[in-house]
């Protein structure tokens, strides 16, 4: 007789064996993994605005590139994804290839930044951040490289500023915000943002992070934790599960402002199809964004799917664009182990041919 998963009971029994066996396991696993290391580049700061700051990365060797890349990530996660760990680093793979990054680490938003808008994000801080190293490189134009959310900055700063930047990289970008299949876009389209921003201030790390976790509940809530039980015997395994849930839970709040303006804008009003994006008193227009535009998207996202993402081809001035798709996720794109050398030799070259 087998049970309805067509398991015979000696079977059955030596999986209950093995589990116990897992469960054990990890007792002593998680003693070894108590700690560990994130964010594995040196990095030395290099200019600061409030609770925002401009790092240098350093690499084993002195950049060749003439140029810095700027890397602009979004608000609401930790920009170190970009440099998670030895093997899985975005960040380490340009430096090898001789580029010379730089990032803006947006910090922790409390309550004195409830007022932050996104002429702040944008002009203030992203513009601060490339004024200090156009002058600091003797450079009249930057490499801007703009990750998710910080790709939508980068594409309104790039709109406003063209002569500041001379070559413009994004990777997971929004920029059509309301195709048929984004269903963080169909939840927030009702969203009465400002009753929600007049009630609760800045936005609470927590509340996001659940909301992005409901996105797949299944797998993001229970399918991984299942898993997680086949690795609890594996040291080395078992850190970069643990490493992952870090960043995920590493959030910053929302400056309130910026929050209610950036879902009014582009969730709700899909201002770079429709028009109507503001930063401060000016209006963005895509097709002022007239240096060469390299777009790379990955073709399983299911926070930006890639129709999001491709039509910014038709709104950028440039006739300079070029569009890299890439296999995986929104996250995967840049810490899977292919991706670890497909996208830094795609930005490298790309570059240097520029």
């Amino acid at each position: 007789m087998t049970s309805p998963l067509k398991l015979t009971p000696e079977e059955l029994a030596n999986e209950a064996l093995r589990m116990q066996s897992k469960l054990a396991a990890g007792l002593e696993t998680l003693r070894e993994v108590d700690k560990f290391d994130y964010g594995v580049t040196q990095k030395q700061e290099v200019w600061r605005d409030g609770k925002t700051v401009l790092y240098r990365f350093v690499g084993p060797k002195a950049p060749t590139a003439r140029v810095p890349i700027l890397v602009s990530y979004a608000l609401v996660n930790r920009p170190y994804m970009i440099d998670l760990q030895d093997n899985r680093s975005l960040v380490k793979g340009l430096l090898e290839r001789g580029e010379d990054v730089y990032v803006l680490d947006w910090g922790y938003p409390d309550r004195s930044d409830r007022y932050l808008d996104l002429e702040d994000y944008v002009q203030r801080f992203i513009g601060g951040a490339i004024d200090h190293l156009r002058e600091s490189h003797g450079v009249a134009a930057i490499n801007l490289l703009g990750i998710c959310q910080g790709g939508v900055l980068s594409l309104c700063y790039s709109a406003l500023n063209p002569d500041k930047v001379r070559n413009l990289i994004t990777m997971v970008t929004p920029v059509d915000f309301q195709t048929p299949d984004n269903m963080l876009s169909n939840w927030t389209r009702a969203m009465d943002v400002d009753l929600f921003v007049d009630t609760m201030g800045n936005v609470p790390a927590d509340l996001m992070n659940w909301s992005y976790l409901m996105l797949k509940p299944f797998r993001l809530n229970l399918q991984k934790y299942v898993g997680m039980v086949d690795i609890l015997d594996d040291a080395k395994a078992m850190e970069d599960f643990l490493r992952m849930e870090k960043w995920i839970f590493d959030s910053p709040d929302q400056a309130g402002e910026a929050f209610r303006q950036f879902i009014k804008q582009f969730y709700q009003g899909n201002g770079f199809i429709n028009g109507g994006v503001k930063i401060g008193d000016e209006d963005v227009d895509l097709g002022f964004v007239d240096m060469p535009v390299l777009n790379i998207f990955a073709e399983q996202d299911h926070l930006v799917p890639p129709m999001a993402s491709k039509a910014m081809q038709g709104l950028v001035g440039t006739r300079d664009y070029t569009e890299l798709s890439f296999r995986g996720g929104h996250i995967g794109i840049y810490v899977s182990s292919r991706a670890q050398k497909e996208v830094p030799d795609t930005i490298h070259e790309w570059l240097r041919k520029r």
